[in-house]
């Protein structure tokens, strides 16, 4: 998510709601003209960690007691946080929240399938873990969920708002790739289970989102939204190792990075971008574009032009995330967040053109898919779906609005999810007696 959702993860609500809402209900706060209290400004909050603090991560990561260890206002307890209307009126508010509102289900970003091992590895950007299925793993209509055989999780793991996933072929190690405060990429080892420590850990530029890999060079391109770029590493990079090249530029046309993919076969790199282009450099120098794919030559370096460019009205793309290539079709595959759909173009198609074909509709089950994976072993089209707790599998070639083959829920039939963002304001309308939360 840095973008939108900062990796499609959630936090508590209730630091905001416990600030803004118990404070206005307080009589100790300072009024305003009205009689109410109304919080301004925050004077002083400690630093715990890397911003956010862990919560015991189970098979169902099921929030039952919001006051445990974990919690956040446990950890502020000896702590002196102050809410001011003015600079000389301070009111202490170290105290628990009334309620929290709050997304006890997992949400999925990413999804990665080991076919040697058949199982599937879904990213949860909502409960800061990754969780492990069976890949023939289907949650009937009438169970609340189907509970992960194992799930890495926990302040050792440095699984945070993971925006990306992919096991080694190989050897079965796990990528996962940070997008928000992290800043980081971690592997495990294949049999990784519980709070563990990456084998390895990679600092990366901020707002990192989705990588790919080179097998046959045992290297990995790494998408990155802002400044737009691509870090291509060696596959075995740790610590602060630099990138063995760049592309990025005006000239390359990257604009907010997302979902990336190679054709090793036909020597290919495919990005999409949102279109969200400015110089950080230069004020006033921001401008929005269509989103696009951009499709470079996999040996690409420095302010490198794209090959072509796929990008225009009849594209539908909107919002695009995940990517995949099957070379042998030469087809390439896109996660359409807020399209509601995954579609699908030919590796040389360019300029405003549509879809090949879309997967899309009620049917489908497809809620704001982030993630997905081209199974071309077993023939299967998996998505992963930040919108309802969900990963969706379909036939290959599925176009239109099909229902899928199978299912793995991590919430009950019809679940609609949060999808908060690194949520860091909150509003109270009292005529309407709602409470706004941008992300």
């Amino acid at each position: 998510m840095a973008a939108r959702r900062n990796a499609n993860g959630v936090v508590f609500l209730a630091v905001a709601l416990a600030l803004t809402l118990g404070f206005a209900a307080s009589s100790r706060g300072p009024a305003n003209r009205d009689g109410g209290a109304k919080l301004v400004s925050i004077e002083q909050l400690p630093e715990i960690g890397d911003m956010c603090l862990w919560e015991p991560v189970g098979a169902s990561s099921r929030h039952e007691d919001s006051t445990e260890s974990g919690n956040l206002f446990t950890a502020l307890a000896d702590e002196t946080v102050y809410a001011a209307q003015n600079v000389n009126e301070t009111t202490d508010v170290a105290r628990p929240p009334v309620r929290n509102i709050l997304d006890t289900d997992p949400i999925y970003s990413a999804v990665t399938v080991d076919t040697r091992l058949n199982e599937v590895y879904l990213q949860d950007p909502n409960t800061w873990s990754i969780r492990v299925f069976n890949r023939l793993d289907n949650t009937p209509d009438s169970a609340p969920r189907t509970e992960a055989k194992r799930v890495i999780g926990g302040p050792n793991t440095d699984v945070q708002f993971n925006s990306c996933i992919y096991v080694d072929p190989k050897n079965g190690e796990i990528y996962s790739v940070e997008n928000d405060i992290g800043d980081s990429l971690v592997v495990f080892s294949n049999d990784a289970n519980g709070d563990v420590k990456p084998i390895r850990k990679l600092s990366v530029t901020h707002r990192a989102y989705a990588m790919a890999v080179d097998e046959d060079k045992d290297e990995f391109y790494l998408s990155i939204q802002y400044p737009p770029q691509v870090a291509v590493y060696s596959k075995q990079a740790s610590g602060n190792d630099k990138p063995r090249r760049l592309i990025r530029g005006e000239t390359t046309r990257l604009s907010d990075a997302h979902g990336i993919a190679i054709d090793a076969k036909n020597k290919l790199l495919f990005v999409n971008n949102w279109g969200n282009i400015s110089d950080y450099n230069i004020p006033g120098s921001g401008r929005f574009e269509a989103p696009s794919i951009t499709v470079f030559r996999l040996d690409a370096d420095g302010d490198a032009p794209p090959v072509r460019v796929i990008q225009g009205a009849k594209t539908q793309l909107n919002w695009p995330g995940a990517m995949a290539v099957d070379s042998d079709k030469g087809e390439i595959y896109v996660a359409n967040d807020v399209g509601q759909s995954v579609i699908v173009f030919r590796e040389t198609d360019k300029g405003d053109i549509q879809p090949v074909r879309a997967l899309k509709g009620a049917k489908t089950g497809l809620s704001y898919p982030t993630g997905l994976f081209v199974d071309t072993k077993n023939k299967e089209l998996w998505a992963a779906n930040l919108g309802n707790s969900s990963t969706t599998v379909y036939p290959l070639a599925a176009g239109g609005n099909v229902a899928p083959l199978r299912t793995i829920r991590s919430a009950p039939k019809g679940k609609v999810s949060l999808r908060f963002g690194k949520t860091q304001a909150v509003a109270y309308d009292s005529k309407r007696e709602q409470i706004l939360v941008p992300n």
